[in-house]
């Protein structure tokens, strides 16, 4: 009985430390996002760190269009950016949980 809970306690550490590691290899995922007549180009990592914008000249004559243009593709590039982190972390967790009993009847 005790052993049994020792090595699902182990396999969850081991688990922890994958996904974090999986957390810091995100930093290094790059996901990027144009506007639809690309004037506005975006690139955040996995984690969603914004790390370039690049903006066409003809945007900075309308502050009002600017903006629209940054929430939009940013919006979308962050939502991008989310499904991706979401989707390697619950690999990594999914993999390494232990058996359970009854655990499957959370899914």
């Amino acid at each position: 009985m005790f052993g049994d809970l020792m090595g699902m306690m182990g396999k969850l550490k081991e688990t922890q430390k994958k996904v974090e590691e999986t957390k810091a290899r995100l930093n290094t995922v790059y996901v990027d996002q144009k506007s639809n007549d690309n004037l506005l180009h975006v690139t955040l990592t996995a984690n969603r760190e914004i790390k370039s914008i690049t903006i066409d000249e003809s945007l900075l004559q309308d502050k009002e269009q600017l903006e629209d243009y940054l929430i939009l593709t940013l919006n979308k590039a962050i939502e991008k950016a989310t499904q991706v982190h979401e989707t390697e972390v619950a690999a990594v967790a999914k993999d390494g949980m232990p058996n359970i009993p009854g655990m499957d009847l959370f899914k």
